[in-house]
């Protein structure tokens, strides 16, 4: 046997290949479900720590629960994210930096609020200084827990995929350039009154 023949590759009919992809994304396939379904599956999350959810969020990506494997992968910077976990409490001073966070990101965006504390204050829901994040930014998906698990975190992920893909939220922000829902949700007053003097 030559060498040359050791070295063969068996490839399937790469025109045919070439042509079913070019039918499907530019024949059957509309722009906005195409960049859904994009969206859907590069979800990359900035975390948002504020209390005890963060050690949840860093066990949903660990090797035993591998969350990267849904479509989502934490990243560092706010402006290459797409989507904020929101770990735990908001106070007047927090509201503040997740506002700007949520303006620093490109759009389609995202939030997902983790923790009993995110939700309506936890243990500290009669506070004088709690905001509640939907006060601040849209809400996208709830995730009740104190802590919540890794597999319900997951479990969030894969919520949110389905209504972004369901429900076209990603395509008609590209479309539309906004989403209805967030008219709803500016801030009444400035959040970040006390820190801009």
């Amino acid at each position: 046997m030559s060498k040359m023949e050791e070295a063969k590759i068996y490839v399937g009919n790469i025109d045919e290949s070439a042509r079913k992809a070019r039918e499907l994304l530019l024949g059957k396939m509309k722009l906005g479900r195409l960049v859904d379904w994009a969206t859907a599956f590069s979800l990359w999350p900035v975390h948002l720590t504020t209390s005890c959810c963060s050690t949840e969020f860093a066990a949903t990506w660990s090797p035993r629960f591998d969350a990267e494997q849904y479509g989502a992968l934490p990243w560092v910077g706010s402006r290459q994210t797409n989507m904020i976990i929101i770990e735990g409490t908001v106070t007047t001073k927090m509201a503040c930096a997740l506002r700007i966070t949520w303006e620093q990101m490109p759009p389609p965006k995202f939030v997902i609020a983790m923790g009993a504390c995110s939700l309506d204050g936890g243990i500290f829901y009669n506070s004088y200084n709690i905001v509640k994040p939907w006060q601040v930014v849209p809400v996208d998906v709830y995730l009740p827990g104190c802590p919540p698990r890794p597999e319900t975190v997951a479990r969030a992920i894969v919520t949110l995929q389905r209504k972004i893909r369901e429900k076209s939220i990603a395509g008609k922000w590209v479309e539309e350039g906004w989403r209805p829902d967030m008219k709803y949700v500016k801030p009444k007053e400035d959040v970040c009154s006390w820190w801009r003097g």
